[in-house]
């Protein structure tokens, strides 16, 4: 039995981890921690999401000292900002623990990404060299030797599972940027109000045009360039993706579907379409990426949908966990 410990867990991805941990057979809750500034600490978990009312009726404590917590700790999600993860993941790391960091702390091994993206200096270049990035459809040998796994964001893990397999394959006339055209549940900007969040307030609308951080993660592990347009939809979560992209001359749709069947056939948590494309409803409360496509000459639409709190955080941090562990790799979230 793994001891786990859940920090940041009153945000939603933090409350979905609590659900999955709790009801894992091989993992243990030893306690939900928030900072020590936090209104939400003392509070109980099931307080803030009355969903877990008699599933999880733990207390949310306040962390200000690692040491505190870490004590026969095997396992730590940090479901923090990225600048708490910064701090954070290398002390739980000394303490010998395996870290699941979801925010974007590590994601990209490359120091000079930070000031520019994320506005601090990374003082870890060493833990970047390590850190594994948990696309967990494509990183399996990788995870299971790795004590630091950066969760991909939301919008690049449906974005990379889309288009990797076929820029991988040769398949794209990349020539032309991929076109990723995303939308999002407003459950991506977290729990804390703003009035930007509010209902009343929310319009269909772009944001972070050219300059969203999720982009060049999305650029630098594809390893091609690709436009990235984000728009916050008003509805609270899913995550759906319209990419439009360019064949190379002769490529039949029979190709493309062959191409995505190869790489996921054996991927429990992708789900192919081969008629259709997938719509929201499909997907949220599930832990799966849905993926349709759509020929016509030589141009390539695909679509992808997910829930942005599960498999776009904490069902991929969990899976992540499982294939690390050697534990089923949908251990809890089926």
């Amino acid at each position: 039995m793994l001891n786990t410990l859940i920090v940041g867990a009153s945000g939603y991805a933090g409350a979905e981890l609590v659900s999955y941990i709790n009801r894992h057979p091989h993992m243990n809750i030893t306690a939900l921690t928030v900072s020590a500034q936090s209104n939400d600490a003392g509070k109980l978990i099931s307080e803030l999401h009355p969903q877990l009312k008699g599933i999880v009726d733990l207390p949310l404590q306040p962390m200000s000292d690692i040491r505190a917590f870490s004590g026969g700790v095997d396992v730590v999600f940090l479901a923090t900002a990225h600048e708490v993860s910064h701090d954070l993941a290398p002390q739980f790391l000394e303490a010998g623990c395996v870290v699941f960091d979801l925010s974007g702390a590590f994601r990209v091994n490359d120091a000079a990404f930070y000031p520019r993206y994320y506005g601090f200096t990374h003082q870890h270049p060493h833990l970047l060299e390590q850190a594994v990035y948990g696309l967990a459809e494509w990183s399996g040998e990788q995870l299971k030797e790795a004590n630091l796994i950066a969760v991909p964001g939301c919008y690049p893990t449906a974005a990379q599972l889309s288009l990797k397999p076929i820029i991988d394959a040769g398949l794209l006339d990349l020539a032309q940027w991929p076109v990723i055209n995303a939308t999002s549940g407003v459950s991506g900007a977290g729990r804390k109000a703003a009035l930007s969040n509010s209902f009343c307030e929310v319009s269909l609308q772009p944001y972070g045009v050219f300059n969203h951080r999720h982009h060049p993660e999305i650029t630098t592990h594809l390893g091609a360039e690709v436009i990235f347009t984000p728009h916050l939809g008003n509805f609270k979560r899913g995550i759906l993706e319209t990419i439009t992209c360019r064949l190379k001359p002769g490529i039949a749709r029979e190709q493309v579907a062959d191409v995505f069947h190869q790489a996921y056939a054996d991927k429990p948590l992708v789900r192919l379409y081969d008629h259709g494309v997938p719509a929201l409803k499909n997907v949220v409360g599930l832990p799966f990426c849905d993926i349709g496509f759509a020929v016509q000459g030589e141009h390539l639409i695909v679509v992808a949908a997910e829930d942005n709190l599960l498999k776009g955080a904490a069902a991929q941090a969990v899976q992540c966990a499982n294939m690390r562990f050697g534990f089923a790799e949908t251990q809890s979230l089926l």
